[in-house]
């Protein structure tokens, strides 16, 4: 019998998936994302040891990951909210990012697998409400008629919320200043309407909240049993420091809470335009003003007002939360839905881009009033753990052990991994990430796993902060281009950090820190002095992201960096690995099952039987209705700065594959791969972003020697075909050379 990726219960025993089964409904997927949310404004991330430190109330939110689970070490791709939403939505690290990294805000996400488009596979009702700002809209703009990577684009079957990134600092859309030449609104759209005039005294939070909750009962109104997958992101607690008009109403759910009304002028029962941005929680009107004047001294007045803006905008998003899960338990699915919370980055200390008005303020933001960053150090555009490390709760009663506290790290692109898990279809071979699944259960097999790489890469110029609690080696440090590497030490039996700042060569110092028992990072392990340890960390990041070859498509909607987001240390050629004994036969170790998927599975979603046969994969046949995975080690035979690689199969409908160089990936012959074409090594094939005539010169920079490989290929049911694999070495110029097809002898099995 062919065994198939979407025969559930056959899958589950086929290929290990931990998720459903074909006689189990598969789950509701709520995920909550906020912006500029420091690991500190949770409630239950308080330090205890700064117990004199304002709190800000979360009681909802507490109350979720006391009743499911807590990850404490969840680690975004990057200290800023474009590159995280990204790689969060994309499941790729900051390192595999083939377009937005830095700050390219509203360049067009490029058209492949994101968490909806799998989920939508999977049979998912699919929405994005709140904001995107990755849909290539340039920076102030963009419509579902201009924008190449509009979310309906990009697997969504509805969004609801801002488009433009600017327009997502304005938490109310009618009243505060526009930030949209091109509509002359703070756009929100609803579908393909924008309907910015009808929001009279709408604030965000409660808009989103309230559509959010509509679209919930329609999907389920309309069928039942169909499961959902939101993507709810909220602006709050960024930018302006917006507070609502009023209290939270009462009740949540089907008949309380905030409420979509659906009439212009009164779209929302919390619309009251005449009270706009006025209420601050009561808990807060009077709270901490001892506090502010010992440590503001004449500043106190002006740190209590963003204090207690700052922390309405949480308490109210933490109210929302709760409201959607009233909604959940009134439908009937909360024992099968999973809502998912995080931060897209770090505490902000910045305004955003929008002026004060007569009575409404737009002050910035003190992250150290609440210590935001927790007991660590950094905000956001920071890549220590106050900037990286994000407030993660996971609510889903019956479906995750109870009570979890987690300090296994963590990291966006592991969502991906997880959702297709629970949906019960594979990972993609082109997502970075792992399924938490397993951890979330109580089996956390990550937590010792030596070939499990975190990364971040992320560059910004300025220095950090000076708050007086920092330890002294962050107060001013200059940012530039930063690196993280989170890795298991085997030797230590610790997962620990290791971080760079102001990158120029790529061969910079690593300080590496074990940030459980040194929260604030600020004394580095005696490892950092190892120059073993030193080599190892340069081997391990160019093993683990590579640079795209890109120049700029000057009419691509896109607004300021260059594309691709270079990096200084792009040119450095990638190690080759050094082993004891090699077999000296050439091929690669070959394995293969009667199977079929939707795109090029991980590798490590496949049965880990025994290699069949070592074989060279040129010209090999592949047989109708397959999946072959090769491994082993391409031997190059010189140092070169442009080594390009072309993958080819036959043209059978269907077909399609996928090549890891060490952890990273050289060919994507996936999403958008027509069979019986060449792809190579560069990406632009999924972009608006990159000149097409222009790509295709740079190449990869390797080392002489063995490079570990990993080629997958679905081959379509239709027929039998072949895969044909090429090289060159480019000079610098990047012009090409005779592409030849990779020798017998240049393969070479795992087996040693």
């Amino acid at each position: 019998m062919k065994r198939r990726f979407f025969t559930g219960l056959l899958m589950a025993l086929s290929f290990g998936c931990l998720a459903v089964t074909a006689a189990e409904q598969k789950p509701n997927i709520i995920l909550v994302l906020v912006d500029d949310m420091g690991w500190g404004d949770l409630g239950l991330n308080q330090p205890s040891e700064h117990a004199d430190t304002p709190r800000i109330e979360t009681p909802v939110l507490d109350r979720l990951a006391n009743e499911g689970a807590q990850l404490r070490r969840h680690y975004t791709c990057a200290p800023v909210c474009a590159p995280a939403r990204a790689s969060l939505f994309t499941g790729l690290h900051q390192g595999h990012a083939e377009v937005i990294r830095n700050n390219s805000f509203d360049a067009a996400l490029e058209n492949s697998h994101t968490i909806a488009t799998v989920l939508k596979q999977a049979g998912y009702s699919t929405a994005l409400i709140g904001k995107w700002g990755i849909g290539g809209g340039r920076e102030s703009g963009g419509t579902p008629d201009t924008c190449p990577a509009w979310p309906t684009k990009r697997g969504f079957d509805f969004f609801f919320g801002y488009n433009n990134h600017l327009a997502g600092h304005r938490h109310y859309p009618k009243e505060e200043s526009n930030a949209d030449p091109e509509t002359h609104r703070n756009a929100i759209w609803d579908g393909n309407e924008m309907i910015t005039d009808k929001l009279d005294g709408c604030y965000c939070t409660d808009l989103f909240t309230a559509r959010a909750k509509k679209w919930i009962v329609d999907a389920k109104t309309a069928d039942k049993d169909k499961p959902i997958f939101l993507a709810l992101t909220y602006v709050a607690p960024h930018a302006r420091l917006g507070i609502p008009a009023g209290p939270y109403p009462a009740g949540g759910g089907l008949k309380g809470g905030v409420q979509w009304l659906g009439t212009p002028g009164a779209m929302i029962n919390t619309a009251h335009p005449a009270e706009w941005d006025s209420y601050i929680h009561p808990q807060y009107r009077s709270a901490w003003e001892k506090y502010a004047k010992e440590r503001y001294g004449n500043a106190a007045e002006h740190k209590l007002m963003t204090a207690r803006r700052h922390a309405a905008m949480i308490t109210r998003v933490d109210e929302a939360v709760g409201d959607l899960v009233q909604l959940c338990e009134d439908l009937g699915i909360a024992d099968n839905t999973i809502i998912i919370f995080t931060s897209d980055n770090g505490s902000h200390d910045e305004p955003g881009a929008v002026g004060g008005f007569a009575g409404h303020p737009a002050p910035t933001q003190d992250p150290s009033f609440f210590r935001s960053y927790g007991n660590h150090d950094g905000i956001k555009r920071d890549v220590f753990d106050g900037g990286l490390r994000v407030p993660c709760v996971v609510y889903a009663p019956g479906l995750i052990k109870k009570g979890l506290v987690s300090t296994t790290p963590t990291q966006f692109q592991d969502w991906m991994a997880t959702v297709a898990d629970l949906a019960g279809v594979p990972v993609p071979a082109r997502c970075d990430g792992r399924s938490l699944l397993p951890l979330l259960r109580g089996d956390d097999k990550l937590s010792e796993d030596p070939s499990r790489i975190l990364y971040a890469e992320y560059a910004f110029g300025g220095g950090m902060a000076q708050y007086r609690d920092y330890a002294d080696n962050k107060k001013g440090r200059v940012r530039g281009e930063q690196q993280v590497l989170i890795f298991f030490d085997n030797r230590a039996g610790r997962w620990l950090k290791a971080l760079r700042t102001g990158v120029k060569s790529g061969t910079e110092h690593w300080e590496i820190y074990d940030t459980e028992a040194d929260p604030h990072e600020s004394t580095p392990l005696p490892e950092s002095d190892s120059e073993e340890m030193q080599v190892y960390l340069n081997n391990l990041a160019l093993w683990n992201r590579r640079a795209y070859d890109y120049h700029r498509n000057p009419e691509a909607p896109r607004r300021n960096n260059p594309c691709g987001g270079f990096r200084s240390y792009d040119k450095n050629l990638v190690p080759s690995v050094s082993l004891e004994q090699q077999a000296e036969r050439g091929g690669l170790a070959k394995q293969q099952i009667k199977a079929s998927a939707p795109w090029v599975p991980a590798a490590s979603q496949l049965p880990q039987e025994q290699p069949s046969s070592v074989e060279n994969p040129n010209g090999a046949t592949l047989p109708a209705g397959t999946i072959t995975t090769y491994t082993g080690y391409i031997n190059v035979p010189d140092d070169g700065n442009h080594w390009h690689f072309y993958l080819t199969l036959s043209n059978v409908p269907g077909s399609k594959a996928f090549v890891k160089l060490h952890n990273f990936n050289l060919i994507d012959a996936d999403f958008n791969y027509a069979p019986g074409t060449t792809a190579t090594e560069s990406a632009a094939a999924n972009t608006v972003e990159a000149d097409s005539a222009k790509t295709g010169k740079k190449g990869i920079p390797l080392r002489a020697g063995l490079h570990p490989i990993t080629i997958t290929v679905v081959q379509g049911d239709s027929a039998d075909g072949t895969l044909k694999l090429e090289w060159n070495r480019g000079p610098h110029d990047g012009t090409q050379t005779e592409r030849l097809p990779i020798p017998a002898e240049a393969f070479l099995p795992a087996s040693r």
